[in-house]
């Protein structure tokens, strides 16, 4: 009994090939060999391991190990399809997808992401909402394709191009006017994990020597999807980019604020340097694209 090597493929080739046509003689037709090789093959598999095929009254009929041998030569053949399949990966319909973001543009991209997924049932989407030093590395581990960023990496692994700008908007309840640094006094800030640092780059230009430690905080909030809520409510005012606010589901109870000019964030797609991306991943990116184009 031979051990656990490998089994040369072109031997497990011939073995499905002479189930399939129940012959020798075809099973060389179908593989374009001679039918000394496909009995050459047959024998070293036997050799190995033992009788495989019984050869009577013209029929061909697996033995024990021989339907053993069969459905490991099924698995690998499986197994190489799909290898060659997704080496090939020219279906942009077909494979997986996997992208990390922030959280302002991954909200406004969730939607977009699951309209792709249903409309190409072949597709696994996988996206991450991650800050952008995480998603650098998770690019050079290969846990995603391609990652967007709030900053171009330093890691000369990784590229960058520009992406999409996003504002930074000064949102308010709803039916408050025009807000002066009062009315932001009275309010008070809802505050987030990078809240500080955004009204600290849009207050300098909107209100010159003012400074944000000095607004109370009327809460804080640590979740992007969450943040927007209790400004609805009356709660306080919030600085937070612009996708993150057109993905909020009731405008309505908003008043945002229009900056002139405004402050902008550029956002970087990071991908591996000299790695193409899958034809689904490109396909993505334009879907994105355009429902950002769209908003």
């Amino acid at each position: 009994m031979a051990g656990f090597e490998l089994i040369n493929p072109l031997w497990l080739r011939s073995l499905l090939a002479v189930v399939a046509t129940g012959s020798f003689t075809r099973a060389a037709e179908a593989l374009d060999i001679t039918q000394a090789a496909v009995s050459q093959h047959i024998r070293h598999l036997e050799d190995g391991y033992g009788r495989l095929l019984l050869r009577e009254r013209r029929q061909i009929e697996l033995t024990p190990q021989g339907r053993l041998l069969f459905e490991y030569a099924e698995e690998v053949a499986a197994a190489t399809a799909r290898l060659r399949a997704r080496l090939a990966d020219d279906d942009p319909a077909q494979g997986a997808v996997s992208l990390a973001t922030p959280g302002s543009i991954g909200l406004a991209l969730y939607r977009c992401l699951l309209d792709l997924q249903a409309r190409h049932p072949g597709l696994q989407v996988s996206h991450r909402f991650a800050p952008s030093a995480q998603i650098a590395a998770m690019l050079l581990d290969g846990q995603i394709e391609f990652g967007l960023s709030t900053r171009p990496p330093d890691d000369t692994r990784l590229e960058a191009s520009e992406f999409v700008d996003e504002a930074l908007r000064l949102v308010l309840p709803a039916g408050h006017p025009q807000p002066d640094w009062a009315v932001l006094q009275r309010l008070g800030m809802i505050g987030h994990p990078d809240g500080a640092d955004m009204a600290a780059r849009l207050f300098s230009r909107r209100y010159p020597g003012q400074r944000v430690s000095t607004l109370p905080e009327r809460g804080f909030v640590n979740q992007i999807s969450l943040i927007l809520e209790p400004v609805a409510r009356g709660l306080g005012f919030t600085v937070l980019p612009q996708f993150a606010v057109s993905a909020f589901g009731r405008p309505s109870e908003l008043y945002v604020v229009e900056q002139d000019p405004p402050v902008v964030d550029t956002l970087w797609l990071v991908t591996r340097r000299e790695w193409p991306l899958s034809a689904a991943a490109s396909h993505a990116l334009e879907a994105m694209r355009a429902h950002l184009a769209a908003m």
